[in-house]
């Protein structure tokens, strides 16, 4: 429906990634009231169009259970064990090895000191003749 929406292939590699939710592993809980694809259409709507949680279209959840899924992945590290097994399998398909073996840093992306560096934390000095003397 959506430009951002999961193909039926991408679901396929991504669904079998997400955790059920609490309680129901074993088939046991309470069902989920929302399709977890749904959910995951609305966070990628969010993300590609950076629209505000509270401004996602009334066709998917509502934006608090959106939100609440959002932050339950990120606090448990959903999100970066998605990341690491979407980018070994990307690897794989490349005839690559999973693991990159080189990484490479780019000093001027790297901020090592606040904006400003030293020149910003020191403190002014009055001019001699502002002083009235002379050393």
């Amino acid at each position: 429906m959506y430009p951002s929406d999961l193909s039926d292939g991408q679901w396929a590699r991504l669904e079998p990634l997400l955790k059920a939710p609490r309680g129901n592993r074993h088939g046991g809980g309470r069902p989920r009231k929302y399709a977890l694809r749904r959910v995951v259409d609305a966070l990628l709507y969010v993300v590609k169009t950076g629209c505000q949680w509270r401004q996602l279209p009334t066709d998917f959840p509502p934006w608090l259970s959106v939100h609440q899924q959002f932050r339950a992945w990120r606090d448990d590290g959903t999100w970066e064990r998605v990341t690491k097994a979407l980018r070994e399998q990307s690897r794989k398909a490349q005839g690559r090895n999973a693991a990159p073996s080189v990484a490479i840093v780019d000093s001027q992306s790297a901020k090592t000191a606040l904006k400003g560096g030293g020149a910003a934390t020191t403190r002014a000095r009055r001019s001699r003749a502002a002083r009235g003397t002379s050393r």
